[in-house]
This record gives C-alpha cells, structure tokens and sequence, in this order.
C-alpha cells in the first residue's frame, strides 16, 4: 500500500512545472513554520546554536525561510524523479568552477563530490551523474517499499546507488580507481564507531571519516558540491568548491575538522537552504548536554 500512495504522490507533483510545484512547496513549508511541528522545534535549536551572531530577529527570518525551502525540496522530488533526464539536466542554469572538476577528472585518479544537504541535493547528483561515470553512497530507507522509487528516482542520469556497507564502500574504492567519480553526503551521523567528533559551528559534532580515508588513500581530487535553488521556480546554480588541502591530512581528526569547516562555510552562503530540522547534534562527548 506504502508503494502506491508513494508513486502516486510522486506522479502527482511531476504534473506541475518547477514553478507551481516550488509554490505548492512553499506553502507546505509555511505551514510547517507556523504550527507548532518537530522539525520547527529542532530547526530553531539547531539555527540558535550555530549562528548565534545573529539577532533574534534574523534568526527566526532564516528559521521561515528555510522551512519554506524545506517544503519545496519535498515536493520537487516529484519532477526530479519522474521527469525525463532530457528535462531536468537543463534545470541547472548555471554552474560555477565545473572547468576545475573537468580538469581534476581528466587526471584519472577519481573525484569525489561532496554534497551537503544545502539546497537542492538531488539535482546536483542528477547532473553530476549526467556528466561523468558516478557511483553515490545511500542510506536505504526504513520503509524498504520505497526503496526502487529512490533507485529509479536517483538513477536515471546514470548513477549507481550502493548501501551505506561494506560493500558499498569496497564499490566506492573501486570506483575511484577506475578514476570515476562518487557522491558522499557529509553532514549526516555515521554509525556508532564509523566517526570522530569534530567542531560543526563551534559544537562538536559525531562526524563520518569514510571520506577523510577515502581522500587520503584514493588521492582523488575532492569538491564540495551544492545547488541553489533559484527564485520562481527558474530552476537551479550548481556550485563546486575545491577542497582545503586539510582534507587529505594524515590525521584524521584534522581532515574531519577540515570537511566540517568546508560545509559551514558552504551553509554560510546560503543559510536559508540548509537541512536545519536534522538532529545534527543527537551524539554528544562527555561535558555536553543534549541540544533536543
């Protein structure tokens, strides 16, 4: 039953253009940011503790607008997932420093893209995929009957979608010495034992070190990767940064350090599309309380 009211969801928001589906998005997230929901609630502690420079007025401004966004993000993934790849590649409008990730991926060692949950991150793995040979990292779902939709959804410009296991990371490493490209969600927490702590925002945050050692032992170039969705519904600016020379770091406290300061300055960019209803801080070392 899950399966159906899922596609059919999905097929419904693909009837519409960017443009509306943003809007119906945006309402959805309107509604989320005046009831009294979890995602407020957490969103509003997260944007407390990591931008405390601002005044209470500005946070609440990016508290609405990035629940609007929210919105959005949940309903474009009905066109993301059911247009045809012909569609939605041109959906980016604009790319910044691609001609640095062409060079980088001409040298055969491997990229990894970097993709933190700014903006919309599934069109930046769609075009990604549509441009170079992609292997992406995912967490499958709690509801399994949603788990092709997510695969044909994610799939359709090329890429493969390996679990977040062993084998998965053996697919990665393997990827990478073919001197193809992957695709790593940074700013999710990884498994018990699969981190380090590390400062995110000036609190430590439980942080992944598979792409620290990815890094290090492949010597594939790294980019960090996000996509900004533009006003209207006019459609989206992808943006790769060159990675800090600390992410390839020996040391992996200091390579993590590095990552987590590379996706804050990223989120600095663009606050108002960050993912701030994720518990990014539910793990805490000894002399912290729990945010939630």
């Amino acid at each position: 039953m899950i399966k159906y009211i899922f596609n059919g969801i999905l097929s419904f928001l693909s009837l519409f253009s960017l443009r509306i589906n943003h809007a119906i998005g945006g309402s959805v997230g309107w509604l989320m940011f005046i009831l009294p929901t979890q995602l407020r609630h957490i969103a509003s502690i997260n944007i407390a503790a990591c931008l405390p420079q601002h005044s209470t007025l500005e946070q609440q401004r990016i508290l609405k607008t990035s629940l609007i966004e929210t919105g959005k993000a949940l309903t474009e993934i009905g066109p993301l997932w059911k247009w045809r790849a012909q569609r939605i590649v041109p959906l980016v409008r604009e790319v910044i420093n691609e001609d640095a990730v062409q060079q980088a991926y001409k040298k055969g060692k491997g990229v990894i893209f970097v993709t933190p949950h700014l903006g919309c991150w599934e069109i930046a793995g769609l075009y990604a995929a549509s441009r170079y040979p992609m292997t992406t990292l995912y967490r499958p779902p709690r509801q399994m009957a949603i788990d092709p939709f997510i695969h044909a959804g994610r799939e359709r410009t090329g890429t493969r979608l390996v679990a977040i296991d062993a084998k998965g990371i053996r697919n990665l490493y393997q990827a990478l010495a073919k001197g193809e490209t992957i695709g790593v969600l940074p700013d999710q927490e990884p498994g018990e034992g699969s981190g380090v702590y590390a400062p995110f925002f000036g609190r430590p945050a439980y942080s992944m070190v598979l792409l620290s050692r990815l890094a290090r032992k492949s010597k594939a170039a790294v980019f960090f990767a996000y996509c900004e969705r533009l006003p209207k519904g006019q459609g989206y600016k992808l943006v790769f940064r060159t990675a800090p020379d600390e992410v390839y770091d020996k040391n992996i406290e200091t390579s993590v350090q590095a990552v987590n300061q590379e996706v804050e300055s990223c989120v600095l960019n663009l606050p108002e599309q960050y993912q701030w209803g994720y518990k990014r801080f539910r793990a805490n070392p000894p002399g912290y309380d729990n945010l939630y």
